[in-house]
């Protein structure tokens, strides 16, 4: 009776697109109405059943609760659901029929007890938002980044994971990447797909982490970096080619290069010396005929003051759309080791 009691107080309709239905469209309307569902902060250990068709439900909110489990079953049946909020609660696992949400497109789980996420969780490719913080994460599933297509923000801070799966880099569309207070001890290798990536913030792993990847200057859209409180000693040159980035914080590491008088002076002196350092490497190696920094600075990737005359560019002789390039086919296309090989490597 509390169930239904509560239900005619908190559901009401709304259309296929989650806005609300006035009392007169709503008679007039012989469409399926779904229905906002508020079931939080009712201190239930558990769900009684329900009094109406599951399938008409577009947001289901059972936070702040006592939940220890979600039954396979009720899952199951949330066809329709867009939003599904279980944060605050004490569950342990989520059900492996979460998979058969093929229309979520916001998932927050956090504020819990989990120590995994369901493999399943690959076939919510809706998916946009992930907020699993608070946990108790060891792993994410290994597929997530070549599946979550749609996913653009990612939030697993506050957890015990070690690594970030290497299908992570394959997430095209991600625009916030937030992995702090955790365990890792480095990042995939190839950020290079992360073309949408906005934010990304990895702060305070800190005796784990002690390095990021080259391939981090290749985040062209990344505004805001936060690497604070970690066990960095060197922040990669390729850093420097980050034009639209605005906010580096890096407080809380043993930074030796740039060394600090650099560092006081600002995130454009940063930059410069960062990009300088490229530039200078690149000159003396220019003669070499496997340094691919070389190179760099000839197809003018990196801005400086170094000119290198007869100027070449490299060619991938077809066309290919940048998401046809982020899936596992084409895993590792954009690295700077392929992508600065000797000219033979895409005329054959």
């Amino acid at each position: 009776m509390m169930y239904e009691h509560q239900q005619v107080g908190i559901s009401k309709h709304v259309d296929n697109k989650g806005r609300p239905m006035r009392l007169e469209d709503s008679d007039q309307d012989s469409s399926p109405k779904l229905e906002i569902v508020d079931l939080s902060g009712m201190s239930l250990d558990s769900l009684p059943n329900p009094p109406l068709n599951l399938a008409t439900i577009c947001k289901l909110d059972l936070s702040n609760n006592n939940l220890q489990n979600i039954p396979e079953s009720l899952t199951a049946r949330l066809l329709n659901v867009i939003v599904l909020d279980v944060h605050s609660n004490q569950l342990n696992c989520l059900p492996n029929s979460i998979g058969c949400l093929s229309k979520l497109k916001i998932l927050n789980v956090s504020g819990n007890l989990l120590q995994q996420l369901p493999r399943t969780i690959d076939n919510c490719r809706s998916l946009q938002e992930l907020n699993a913080n608070f946990n108790k994460l060891r792993q994410l599933p290994e597929n997530i980044g070549f599946e979550l297509i749609n996913l653009r923000k990612l939030s697993v801070n506050s957890n015990k994971l070690v690594f970030l799966p290497n299908s992570t880099s394959h997430l095209s569309n991600l625009r916030v990447l937030d992995a702090r207070l955790n365990c890792l001890h480095s990042l995939p290798e190839d950020l290079e797909n992360l073309v949408n990536l906005q934010i990304l913030n990895v702060s305070q792993n800190f005796q784990y982490l002690g390095g990021l990847p080259y391939s981090i200057g290749l985040l062209m859209s990344l505004v805001e970096l936060d690497v604070s409180y970690n066990k960095i000693t060197a922040l990669p040159d390729s850093i420097g080619c980050l034009k639209k980035l605005q906010k580096l914080s890096v407080e809380g590491n043993p930074l030796v290069s740039p060394p600090q008088e650099v560092m006081e002076q600002g995130l454009h002196v940063v930059k410069q010396y960062l990009c300088d350092n490229i530039n200078g490497m690149a000159h003396k190696q220019s003669h070499k005929k496997n340094s691919w920094l070389g190179k760099l600075a000839k197809c003018g990737t990196f801005s400086g003051s170094v000119k290198i005359p007869d100027r070449e560019a490299y060619i991938i002789p077809s066309y290919r759309p940048i998401d046809g390039l982020a899936s596992p086919r084409y895993m590792g296309m954009f690295s700077p080791k392929r992508l600065f090989s000797p000219k033979s490597y895409f005329s054959r």
